[in-house]
């Protein structure tokens, strides 16, 4: 006879024993089941501590909220399933025992009890199949979760960068605000500063119409000395120097000792009054007259220049070195005049016991030259250089050269009214050039000419 032993386990769980192998088998299979409900609630336990870490992760990953919102809801289905599985366990469990309970009046149902066993068995091998893939997934799930915890880790370093960018744009904004500020303040001083300007600038154009309307009447009364100059003064002028010239061919042995040197000396201050004469028309034809530009072959300028003091080349057996082409936007005939004053002027001015030797040479250079000084105007400019082996300069004496009746020697040393510079200095203004006078005494002199290769 069969024994039936019914027994309770530590989860209050009942079991039955029988003492023929059929009871082992349902033994084993109870002890199998009752091991798998306590790994289910372990697992139940993990999947309640891995929804709270979960929830945690969920709150903190606001960035990864749609992907993990998604992944929660699979994963609350798949805790529900369990815990329907889990239920259905209990269920089953507690029909176990009132069944091992009921074996010792229902041996007769053992059988069919065995048979339902087995399927039970089936269904929790089942259960267990599916729990094995669960864990799989909630495995890579967890992986998952930290791969997006070290993404959440990087944009949260990311972020704090940014944050940390932003301050630093926000910082400079302010500094920029405040010098913007600044400006601002600075720019409506200016604008005070303008208006006063403006206000200085429209009396200075009533003042310049002023001196405009003045400057005609002078130009008007410059002509009016012009003609009498050349006309009035002049006429006088030569009546004198004919008729000391006269006295001189004709009374010459009659005069006495003293006579002669006052015809002399009268004849002479004539002709110096006549150099002088010549000489203000010279500088005034430079001040009154129409500049009319042409371009014009400057090789040509020099060659004519040369033509209009040949006798007194020849007279000095002096030597002029010419190197120059090109043409250049110049008022011909006040380049003539100036180049003429400078070759005269190197003539005048040499050791009578040296034959001159005047170097006449020209270039053009570019505006932006980082071997010259800047030029006023933005253009490319032709330097005319005349230089001489003449008695020289002080090089303090370089400004005052150009100064109208400026003499740096005695009358009787040497010939001159002191205007043939100061024509050559109004000329060059006229051509919107420069001109630079170098030299050392004895050591000849050099005047350095740029002027814009373009008329403006």
């Amino acid at each position: 006879m069969n024994r039936q032993i019914i027994l309770k386990n530590k989860n209050n769980d009942f079991r039955t024993e029988n003492t023929a192998d059929n009871t082992s088998e349902l033994s084993s299979a109870s002890q199998e089941l009752a091991h798998q409900i306590i790994e289910s609630e372990k697992r139940d336990a993990e999947l309640v501590i891995a929804n709270k870490e979960l929830a945690l992760q969920v709150i903190e990953k606001e960035k990864r909220a749609a992907e993990l919102l998604i992944a929660n809801k699979e994963l609350a289905y798949q805790n529900q399933e369990k815990e329907n599985r889990a239920a259905e366990l209990v269920i089953a469990n507690i029909e176990l025992a009132f069944q091992n309970k009921e074996k010792e009046k229902r041996a007769a149902e053992l059988f069919l009890a065995n048979k339902q066993l087995a399927l039970q068995v089936i269904e929790i091998e089942k259960r267990a199949a599916e729990f094995i893939i669960t864990n799989n997934e909630l495995a890579f799930q967890n992986k998952e979760k930290g791969k997006r915890a070290a993404e959440l880790i990087i944009a949260n370093n990311e972020l704090a960068f940014q944050n940390k960018e932003k301050e630093d744009r926000a910082a400079e904004l302010l500094i920029a605000n405040k010098e913007l500020a600044l400006q601002v303040i600075e720019k409506g001083k200016r604008a005070a500063e303008l208006i006063v300007a403006n206000k200085e600038l429209a009396f200075q154009n009533k003042e310049k119409e002023k001196r405009a309307a003045e400057l005609l009447s002078a130009n008007k009364e410059l002509e009016s000395f012009t003609f009498i100059s050349s006309h009035d003064l002049q006429e006088p002028l030569r009546k004198i120097q004919s008729f000391s010239s006269i006295i001189l061919a004709t009374e010459f042995d009659n005069l006495s000792e003293k006579g002669k040197y006052y015809v002399e000396r009268t004849n002479l201050s004539a002709q110096h009054m006549q150099s002088l004469i010549n000489d203000l028309l010279a500088y005034s034809r430079t001040t009154v007259n129409k500049r009319i530009f042409e371009n014009v072959d400057l090789n040509k300028i020099v060659l004519e220049a040369k033509a209009a003091l040949n006798e007194e080349i020849q007279q000095k057996y002096a030597t002029i070195e010419v190197h120059v082409e090109g043409h250049a936007s110049i008022i011909p005939f006040q380049f003539r005049q100036l180049l003429q004053n400078l070759i005269s002027n190197s003539l005048k001015f040499c050791d009578s016991a040296v034959k001159p030797h005047i170097k006449i040479e020209s270039k053009l250079v570019k505006y932006n030259d980082p071997n010259l000084k800047k030029f006023p105007l933005k253009l490319d400019y032709h330097h005319i250089c005349v230089s001489d082996n003449g008695i020289g300069f002080d090089p303090k004496f370089k400004d005052k050269i150009f100064q109208i009746f400026q003499r740096l020697h005695q009358k009787n040393t040497y010939e001159g009214t002191g205007i043939g510079l100061t024509i050559v200095k109004k000329i060059v203004d006229n051509h919107n050039g420069i001109i630079i006078a170098s030299g050392k005494p004895n050591e000849g002199a050099v005047f350095d000419i740029y002027i814009p290769a373009k008329h403006l």
